[in-house]
């Protein structure tokens, strides 16, 4: 990916962290966005230091304004755009649907749809401006895209919705030289997923290969989703998740 440009939403920690590595580690140069100025300036100097090209920008990716600076940031520092992942999200409480109050619903609505939507927006508007080919955005869904569980509507509402605009996106803008996939994982060892841990919303392993993923299994698919060697899929779902959703 040397002379290829990368932009990863919610890059702080987890699996976009995960993914940001990987594109640099690729030859990318890599935008982190994420909204916390902490845990950014630490993932990014992680990596500045190792001699990788990166640059990092603070912002709300549920607001346009801040999602139109994003990417007008990562033009301005490296010249142009070739690869998003649109990974920022949230997990909802675990609230049957006749409870679940409807600002809770909006909220993850906002954070897991919306701001998708705000970044497919903006990253193809740079993509088509710039023309040619051999672009990529890959969208985060989850395996609350491809199922559902009780007690999560709002969740899984969300992660069902990015699925169905992956794949309008992808029909659209397939034959002007942009690709547009989704990832939907598993359980993965991430911050949120120990924090679920230790409240007890999470009590076993459920994945049939006996084990949560890493974030650099979820990573290493989005960079293959991006890279020439997927050219020929598109508006899919790409389950990574140890077996969970073909039992």
């Amino acid at each position: 990916m040397n002379g290829k440009v990368a932009l990863v939403t919610g890059a702080a920690s987890g699996i976009g962290k995960a993914t940001a590595t990987k594109f640099a580690q690729a030859g990318a140069s890599v935008m982190l966005a994420d909204r916390s100025a902490e845990l950014l300036e630490t993932a990014t100097e992680a990596l500045r230091s190792q001699g990788f090209a990166v640059g990092s920008f603070v912002g709300d990716v549920t607001q346009e304004t801040s999602v139109q600076a994003m990417v007008l940031a990562t033009v301005e520092r490296f010249g142009r755009l070739d690869y998003a992942y649109n990974n920022a999200g949230i997990m909802s409480d675990d609230i049957e649907t006749a409870e679940l109050e409807s600002a809770e619903f909006d909220r993850v609505m906002n954070v897991n749809l919306r701001s998708m939507f705000l970044c497919l927006k903006y990253e193809l508007r740079q993509m088509l401006q710039q023309g040619g080919e051999g672009y990529a955005i890959v969208n985060c869904s989850s395996i609350g895209g491809l199922i559902g569980l009780p007690g999560r509507v709002a969740y899984h509402a969300s992660k069902h919705a990015v699925l169905g605009m992956t794949k309008c996106a992808a029909l659209e803008y397939a034959a002007r030289g942009i690709r547009i996939n989704a990832v939907c994982p598993a359980t993965i060892e991430t911050p949120l997923v120990e924090k679920m841990l230790q409240a007890g919303a999470i009590k076993e392993v459920a994945e049939p290969i006996g084990r949560f993923g890493k974030p650099e299994e979820v990573a290493s698919t989005v960079l293959w989703l991006c890279s020439p060697a997927s050219s020929f899929v598109l508006g899919q779902g790409i389950a990574v998740d140890g077996g969970y959703t073909i039992r």
